[in-house]
């Protein structure tokens, strides 16, 4: 275990604390970097920087007022490759998955959509229905509660022509 202080270069250690991981520490071993707090942007870009470079970080914590400190492993080229390697399918994998949701989503609004339309043009169907067959009763009950009511129309016999006897012109021959 290594310590480090850093302080002396306010804002701008990143770089002196990457060569200090690269060059001094060995794989496995773990230094310790103390820094001053300008503003606590640097908290975060040291633990990105850490991050980006593939190393572990173990620790960051408060060590007064005005410092801060943080716990690195170095860790060998080929675990960082394996691990760039790693998070590269992680992100492909992540995107194939988001993927895969935006089109399940999709598909369940496409879903949705065409039950809902299917849904309206029921209830659409049942009101025109609704509305023929209160027309029909209103109709009947009309015709039942008509004032004039008329009679049922009786027809007349029919009467089959009668059929005269034909006088005949025929003389009578002896007369």
């Amino acid at each position: 275990m290594r310590r480090y202080d850093l302080r002396h270069l306010k804002d701008n250690f990143y770089n002196r604390m990457g060569e200090l991981i690269e060059s001094n520490l060995k794989v496995g071993e773990v230094g310790i970097f103390l820094f001053e707090v300008g503003n606590f942007d640097s908290i975060q870009k040291s633990a990105d920087f850490i991050r980006e470079s593939g190393h572990d970080l173990m620790n960051s914590l408060k060590f007064n007022e005005v410092d801060w400190t943080i716990v690195v492993k170095k860790v060998s080229k080929e675990e960082i490759e394996k691990r760039k390697i790693e998070a590269q399918k992680a992100l492909k994998l992540a995107e194939e998955k988001r993927i895969e949701a935006e089109r399940i989503a999709k598909e369940k609004a496409e879903a949705k959509a065409k039950a809902d339309a299917e849904k309206k043009a029921k209830a659409e169907a049942e009101a025109k229905a609704k509305e023929e067959a209160e027309k029909a009763e209103a109709e009947a009950k009309a015709k039942e509660e008509s004032p004039i009511k008329k009679a049922p129309v009786k027809q007349a016999p029919i009467k089959k022509p009668v059929q005269r006897k034909r006088a005949t012109t025929a003389k009578k021959k002896g007369k």
